[in-house]
């Protein structure tokens, strides 16, 4: 299950005491905010939590699979995010002992590694 922006406006209005409205304007208005910042090419970093940055990726020569055609994938901006040691070491103690599930180990090839590139 995922975490949505409605859970995050439910949990401000929750746990602080805001309004929804007034949660609701916070959440888009924090999010406003990274994406601008994210728009001018700039780093986030979040203490504790981690960074995000835009990453210009080279041109490069694919292959199509169907085909084995070679096709040239262009230039272009790529997010990413690099969780900071605090988070990492605490996701990993909360989720200590329990099964991996097969479906969230990621495969070479999928969809979700297409900007993991080098």
């Amino acid at each position: 299950m995922a975490m949505t922006k409605a859970d995050i406006v439910e949990a401000l209005y929750t746990k602080v005491g805001f309004s929804k409205k007034e949660a609701a304007d916070l959440v888009e208005l924090v999010f406003d905010e990274l994406k601008n910042t994210l728009a001018q090419s700039q780093k986030i970093k979040i203490s504790g939590f981690g960074n995000f940055v835009v990453r210009e990726k080279r041109s490069r020569v694919g292959r199509n699979p169907q085909t084995g055609q070679s096709i040239e994938i262009s230039a272009r901006r790529v997010l990413t995010f690099r969780p900071s040691q605090v988070l990492r070491s605490e996701v990993n103690s909360a989720l200590e002992g329990k099964p991996i599930q097969p479906d969230s180990i990621r495969r070479r090839g999928s969809a979700d590694d297409e900007d993991d590139e080098n």
